[in-house]
C-alpha cells in the first residue's frame, strides 16, 4: 500500500499540540495509507507573551497568520487553528477549512488560586479582587458579573497561566510595568481539559453568564481549497454539526465587521433539523449588553447568522463595535 503523507502545521504549545494529535489520529483511523507529519510553529503571538494581541493584529495575527503562509505557499498541507482565533471578519482567498471536529464543551470557567472561591466573588462583587484574561470579551463579562471586579492584562499558555496563578507571579505589561498577583482567571473549558486541568475548573459558566466566543471549543482544520487530495481526505473527519454551527456563528463576525477589540460572543446549537442562535455585542466595560436569539433551519446557518446580525445591528451594535475600535 503506497503511504500518502500530509504535513499539518499547528502551534508549539499543549494545547494546540494536543489538537493536532487528535486531528491525526483520526485521519489515520478513516484513512490508514495516511501518514501525518505534524509541523511545529513558535508564532508571534507564542514568542511574545507579553504585549496586548492587538498589536500582532489581534489572534489572527498573532496565532494564525504564519502558519496560513505556510499552506498558501504549498510548505503544508493544512493547518491547524482553534477556530475562535480565526478572523471571520476577512476574506482568506485560496484557503477553507477542510474540517471541522466534533465541538468540545463550550463554556468558559474560573480557576482559582488557594483561598479563594466563587462565592467570595459573589458576595463582594469582586471586590479586592484581582481577575487574569486577555480576551475582551471574558474581561467585559467579567465586570457585569463582578461590578467591582479589577480585570488584569494576562497572557500565556494554558498550562503556563495557571501555573503563574498558583505561584502568585506578577504578570509583565505591555510597557514594561507589572501587575498582580491574579487571584482568578477565566479560561475556556475546553482548554483545561487538553492540558490535563479540568480538576482546576472552581466554576463553569452557563452561557446566559458568559456566552462564549464564536467558535469556542470547535476545532479547524484549514487547507488551500484547490488542493481536492486533502479537502477529499480532510471531508472524512469532518464533524457536520460543528460545521454548520461554525459556519452561523463566523457569518455574525462577517456582517458585524468585528475587530479584535469588539467583546462579540455567539453560540449555536442543532436539535434535530433546527439550529438555534444566540449573539451579543458588549461594550469593553461590560456595561452595555446587546443580544439577540433566532432559530432556523439547520442547514441554512448563514442565513440564520446574517439574520441574527442584522437584529443585533438594528439594536445598535455598529455605535459600540465603533466605539471600540482601535485608533
Amino acid at each position: 500500500m503506497t503511504k500518502i503523507s500530509m504535513r499539518i502545521g499547528t502551534r508549539k504549545s499543549a494545547m494546540a499540540l494536543a489538537q493536532t494529535e487528535e486531528i491525526a489520529k483520526r485521519l489515520s483511523a478513516a484513512a490508514p495509507d495516511i501518514t501525518v507529519e505534524i509541523v511545529k510553529f513558535e508564532t508571534t503571538g507564542d514568542q511574545d507573551q507579553t504585549s496586548k494581541l492587538l498589536s500582532h493584529g489581534g489572534k489572527g495575527g498573532a496565532f494564525v497568520q504564519q502558519i496560513r503562509e505556510a499552506v498558501t505557499a504549498g510548505k503544508l498541507h493544512a493547518a491547524m487553528h482553534s477556530l475562535k482565533d480565526m478572523p471571520g471578519n476577512e476574506d482568506t482567498p485560496g484557503l477553507v477549512i477542510g474540517a471541522t471536529l466534533s465541538r468540545d464543551p463550550p463554556n468558559d470557567a474560573l480557576v482559582v488560586r488557594a483561598g479563594v472561591s466563587i462565592d467570595d466573588l459573589k458576595r463582594s462583587k469582586g471586590k479586592g479582587f484581582k481577575i487574569g484574561t486577555n480576551a475582551v470579551r471574558r474581561a467585559a463579562y467579567a465586570r457585569r458579573l463582578f461590578p467591582e471586579i479589577e480585570v488584569m492584562h494576562y497572557r500565556g499558555a494554558a498550562d503556563t497561566r495557571v501555573r503563574k496563578l498558583d505561584g502568585r507571579e506578577m504578570q509583565r505589561l505591555p510597557d514594561g510595568g507589572e501587575v498582580g498577583p491574579a487571584d482568578a482567571l477565566i479560561m475556556a473549558c475546553s482548554g483545561l481539559e487538553r492540558v490535563g486541568l479540568a480538576d482546576r475548573i472552581a466554576h463553569e459558566f452557563s452561557t446566559s453568564e458568559m456566552l462564549p466566543a464564536v467558535g469556542q471549543g470547535i476545532v479547524a482544520v484549514e487547507c488551500a481549497s484547490d488542493d481536492w487530495q486533502t479537502r477529499k481526505f480532510l471531508s472524512l473527519i469532518d464533524d457536520r454539526a460543528a460545521h454548520l454551527c461554525a459556519d452561523a456563528e463566523r457569518e455574525v463576525l462577517w456582517v458585524l465587521n468585528g475587530h479584535c477589540n469588539s467583546p462579540i460572543a455567539g453560540f449555536s446549537t442543532i436539535d434535530g433539523k433546527q439550529m438555534t442562535l444566540t449573539a451579543s455585542v458588549l461594550d469593553e466595560k461590560g456595561g452595555q449588553l446587546i443580544e439577540t436569539t433566532r432559530k432556523g433551519p439547520a442547514d441554512r446557518p448563514r442565513e440564520l447568522g446574517r439574520a441574527v446580525a442584522f437584529d443585533l445591528l438594528a439594536k445598535g451594535a455598529a455605535q459600540i463595535i465603533e466605539r471600540n475600535r482601535p485608533a
